[in-house]
C-alpha cells in the first residue's frame, strides 16, 4: 500500500522500518551546508512503498487503472491534433492548467500519471516531443511533484522536465536538455542536466 508523506527530501539516513521517507522539508545537506541532492527534491512528495518489488509494480495503488487509460488516450490525441486550441482544451478536461494563448508542439506529452500537477502559463511553449513528468518511480518509492511553466516560458524540442521544477517567466530551455532544477526567470539553460548558459 502506498504511504504519502509531507513534502520532503529523503535523507541518507537507514530506514526506520516503518517504510517512510525523514526530512526536514528542504534538502539533504552534508557537513559543509551543501546540498546533497537536487534541489527540486524538496518540492516533491515522497510515496514509500513496501515489499520487494520496485514502485512501479505498485502504480495501480497510486492511480485507478482507468484514470490513467483516459489520460493517455486524450493525451494521445492532444500529441498528434494540429489544432494548438484543441490541444490545450483536451489536456485540460484532464487537469492540466493551461493559460491563454499556450502553444504545445506536435508529440509534446504532459505527464500521464497526474497531468493535475501541470500549469503552463499564458503564451508559453512547449516544444515538440517535450516531456513534462510530474512523478518519478524508484525502488522503494515514488515521487510526485507540481511542474510549473511560466508565462511566456519555451521549452525546445525534445526536452525532459523532470517533477518539482518550475520554469520561470520568459526563461528558455533549449533543446535536447534535461531539466532537473528550477529555471529562474528571463535565463537560458541547455544540457544534461540543463545548466545556465
Amino acid at each position: 500500500m502506498s504511504v504519502a508523506v509531507e513534502r520532503v527530501a529523503v535523507t541518507d539516513d537507514p530506514d526506520d522500518g516503518t517504510g517512510a521517507a525523514t526530512g526536514s522539508g528542504g534538502d539533504a545537506g552534508d557537513a559543509d551546508g551543501e546540498s546533497a541532492r537536487p534541489e527540486r527534491h524538496g518540492a516533491t512528495t515522497v510515496h514509500a512503498t513496501r515489499g520487494p518489488k520496485n514502485s512501479l509494480q505498485h502504480w495501480l495503488e497510486a492511480r485507478s487503472f482507468f484514470r490513467v487509460c483516459l489520460n493517455y488516450a486524450v493525451i494521445v490525441l492532444a500529441r498528434i491534433a494540429p489544432s494548438l486550441r484543441l490541444k490545450s482544451w483536451l489536456l485540460r478536461r484532464i487537469g492540466v492548467t493551461v493559460g491563454e494563448g499556450v502553444s504545445w508542439g506536435l508529440e509534446a506529452t504532459p505527464d500521464v500519471f497526474w497531468p493535475e500537477l501541470i500549469t503552463v502559463e499564458d503564451h508559453a511553449i512547449v516544444g515538440y516531443d517535450a516531456t513534462l513528468l510530474c512523478h518519478e518511480f524508484l525502488q522503494e518509492e515514488y515521487r510526485t511533484g507540481e511542474v510549473v511553466v511560466g508565462e511566456r516560458a519555451m521549452i525546445g524540442a525534445g526536452a525532459i522536465v523532470l517533477p518539482g521544477v518550475e520554469i520561470g517567466a520568459g526563461a528558455q530551455v533549449a533543446a535536447n536538455s534535461l531539466v532537473t532544477e528550477d529555471v529562474p526567470p528571463d535565463t537560458t539553460v541547455a544540457g544534461v542536466p540543463a545548466e545556465e548558459v
